[in-house]
């Protein structure tokens, strides 16, 4: 049963200026069984060995006592019965977490392939205007050189790839902006916004950044999918606070993950918080006492939202001002909409994935299957000694180490976000996407320069 080598060979057929030549590739692909039979590295058994050798205990225990002349047999007409209900309930919990796996997959891929057409859209249609009349009568007049035009295209396209970073720091609850993958790709200028650094205008306020502990606050972590859990709260109880203290918030924020299962929870967002009791009497929060005003949130500083969101508006801001100076006139509002339309599939798949994210199994269902897979491994020793007697503790072996890595296996993959061996690796999709594009902006050409008219979106005149 060792590995076996298969020799597969293909023809190809290369024409040339001395005639034609067929090539023979041989490709060598190895078929592994046994390596993989004995690894121990990437499999469920570190996970599974200790409930398996506790069944191989109790078998053991019952063998025994048969030995010494102890009748503990069971009839056998009751176990069949059993182990087709439990078949059944495990081949149901291994398709459900393969399903949030495949569609954690799926989605950051949809996600991703929308962050190469927006980066490939930005970095060609982007360009100066065209020098026809046309054009200059309906365009705002475009002062940037092309170098600086240029600036402002890679500081977009950035921005893109910045929007892949964030939306896995955010799955994984990883807060904050001191991640090493941030540095070079994301702007001052939206690192400053999703710190509440930007005062909008015409309010009645000022805004503050300085907090009670007289240190800069910002606005609060928006932690929908944070393990934040107070050191103070009895028996590790999420108290649902997103607010970080000074010594009350374990270290997640700054990255610093606290424990090795800090990715596989999820909390509810922070408005749950906020939600008027039964009785309480509410206010509609788009009116104000003289109805005058509209002001969503008296308290700014208590408001957040997720990292992506706000690299989201700042690539709506930026295509907004490519075109407000004209440097979408070659594309028309067709492209100007297009390019708005893969920002809003980005936003869709980070929302696909935040569900995956923030909607676990349901805990009673998988503790309901443990005790199924328990009570039928404790149950099958009975069944079991009258005729086989100590022969019967390795078969015992065999089906608890079945079944309980099948559940094993299903626990590990139905939280796809996270830091685990099994789960997706999210840094090697990045990481590859940004190769992509920085292989882009330094060895293929930009859009050319007054290639085509202008097109209003009315048709032909």
């Amino acid at each position: 049963m060792a590995s076996i080598s298969v020799l597969k060979s293909s023809t190809v057929t290369v024409k040339g200026p001395k005639g034609t030549k067929i090539i023979t590739r041989q490709k060598l692909r190895k078929y592994s069984w046994l390596p993989d039979v004995l690894r121990l590295k990437g499999s469920v058994v570190p996970r599974i060995v200790g409930p398996v050798l506790t069944v191989t205990i109790f078998a053991t225990a019952a063998a025994y006592l048969w030995a010494h002349g102890t009748d503990i047999s069971l009839t056998n007409s009751v176990v069949p019965l059993l182990s087709v209900v439990v078949g059944l309930i495990l081949v149901f919990r291994n398709g459900t977490s393969y399903d949030r796996y495949w569609e954690g997959r799926k989605d950051f891929g949809t996600m991703v392939s929308h962050i190469r057409n927006l980066s490939r859209l930005i970095w060609i249609n982007v360009s100066l205007p065209p020098p026809d009349d046309a054009s200059r009568g309906k365009a705002a007049s475009a002062n940037l050189t092309p170098a600086q035009l240029r600036r402002r295209k890679v500081d977009a396209i950035k921005l893109s790839l910045s929007f892949a970073y964030a939306v896995k720091h955010y799955l994984r609850g990883e807060d904050g902006l001191d991640w090493d993958d941030y540095a070079g790709i994301l702007p001052a200028r939206t690192a400053r916004l999703y710190n509440g650094l930007y005062q909008p205008p015409n309010k009645d306020y000022k805004y503050s950044t300085v907090g009670t502990s007289g240190k800069s606050t910002g606005y609060a972590s928006y932690a929908a999918t944070e393990y934040s859990v107070r050191r103070d709260s009895p028996e590790g109880i999420d108290t649902g606070s997103s607010t970080p203290g000074a010594d009350t918030l374990l270290d997640v924020e700054r990255g610093r993950q606290s424990t090795a299962d800090a990715t596989k929870r999820v909390r509810v967002k922070r408005s749950k918080d906020r939600l008027k009791a039964p009785g309480q009497k509410s206010t509609t929060p788009l009116m104000s006492s003289l109805q005058h005003t509209i002001d969503f949130s008296p308290d700014p500083d208590s408001l957040s939202t997720p990292l992506p969101m706000v690299i989201a508006h700042e690539l709506s801001h930026a295509l907004f001002k490519f075109r407000r100076d004209g440097y979408l006139e070659t594309v028309g509002p067709a492209g100007m909409n297009a390019m708005n339309t893969l920002i809003q599939g980005m936003i869709d798949m980070m929302t696909c994935m935040e569900r995956v994210a923030n909607t676990p199994i349901p805990r009673s269902y998988s503790i309901h299957l443990k005790q199924c897979v328990t009570l039928y491994l404790f149950s099958l020793p009975f069944t079991l000694v009258r005729e086989l007697g100590w022969g019967m503790i390795p078969i015992v072996t065999v089906v608890a180490f079945t079944l309980m890595g099948i559940e094993g296996i299903a626990e590990e993959i139905e939280m796809p976000f996270g830091l685990d061996s099994a789960d997706l690796p999210l840094e090697r999709y990045c990481e590859d996407l940004k190769e992509e594009i920085e292989f882009m902006v330094e060895k293929l050409p930009e859009g050319g320069q007054g290639m085509g008219g202008y097109d209003d979106g009315e048709g032909d005149d």
